[in-house]
């Protein structure tokens, strides 16, 4: 049965952390989830508009580059210093690399940008959305994950997660298989949250006519077609502050409505085990 997010609810006394917030449906879910009465703290790498957002929405701004995990570490270091609740986690920050490239950590920079980065950074906040959930009502701490329809031209291979074989194609190979591994990681960290009141949930924002992709002549043709970035955000701002969510965590939604279409490894239950475990091992936390 398919079903609709409902429209969002008033977020006084909550706290949102948005990553990639610094522009596209980051900025624009920061600025609405605001506007609900949420304290949202804007991640980004781009000091300037980092810093433009956070005073636009009254929030406090973080600055971090996810292609270095150190400084992922240190983010959640500082989110936790700041908030003592965190209710909504928004994994949003990511992109399409063009050229293959490694990270200093010794990663494939879509890889590191798009999956291990936030699966990081989620294992540092999640004591402190647990204990949240203590205080609210069930299903109130949500973690959201942007994931993308990309998912579905994705391969997961636990011995090539840097797909560093095959051709590149513009990256679009490497893009796909992150999407598909941020559906994996939400339906895994959903068996892993039960009995916490903490959900999971990934979507689709659609193709949004954002600085997302770069500016080639094939993007710049195709954005004419795209929704508006506050369109591409309605979705986050729905899973973040609807009053409930009426599909179980691990749900995918396509834009508003779930559950969406996924990869067939999405339903691979050995698999996103194995992608837990190995992302685990890749950026230096525990497993259990």
């Amino acid at each position: 049965m398919t079903v609709t997010l409902p429209a969002p609810a008033r977020l006084d006394d909550r706290t949102v952390v948005i990553t990639g917030a610094s522009s596209g449906i980051g900025r624009a879910a920061a600025v609405a989830l605001s506007g609900l009465g949420a304290t949202v703290a804007v991640v980004g790498r781009n000091a300037e508009r980092t810093r433009r957002v956070a005073g636009e929405v009254g929030g406090q701004a973080y600055l971090a580059d996810f292609t270095d995990l150190a400084a992922v570490r240190s983010l959640g270091e500082q989110l936790l210093a700041d908030h003592p609740r965190i209710h909504v986690l928004a994994n949003n920050a990511g992109g399409l690399m063009p050229e293959r490239g490694t990270t200093g950590d010794g990663f494939e920079t879509t890889l590191q940008s798009n999956h291990l980065a936030a699966f990081l950074l989620t294992s540092i906040l999640l004591p402190r959305l647990t204990e949240t959930a203590q205080d609210v009502p069930p299903g109130a701490v949500r973690i959201v994950q942007t994931s993308s329809a990309g998912n579905l031209m994705g391969r997961v291979d636990l011995d090539d997660l840097d797909t560093s074989t095959g051709p590149w194609l513009g990256g679009m190979r490497a893009y796909g298989t992150s999407k598909l591994a941020n559906v994996l990681f939400t339906r895994e960290l959903a068996r892993r949250l039960r009995g916490t009141a903490v959900d999971a949930f990934a979507f689709h924002p659609g193709f949004v006519a954002s600085s997302f992709g770069g500016g080639g002549p094939v993007v710049s043709l195709a954005k004419n077609l795209a929704i508006s970035t506050e369109q591409g955000a309605e979705p986050l701002v729905r899973l973040a502050a609807a009053a409930s969510v009426p599909a179980p965590s691990g749900n995918y939604f396509d834009r508003l409505k779930a559950p969406g279409r996924v990869s067939a490894q999405a339903g691979d239950r050995e698999l996103s085990r194995g992608l837990w475990e190995r992302s685990a091992a890749m950026v230096g936390v525990s497993a259990a």
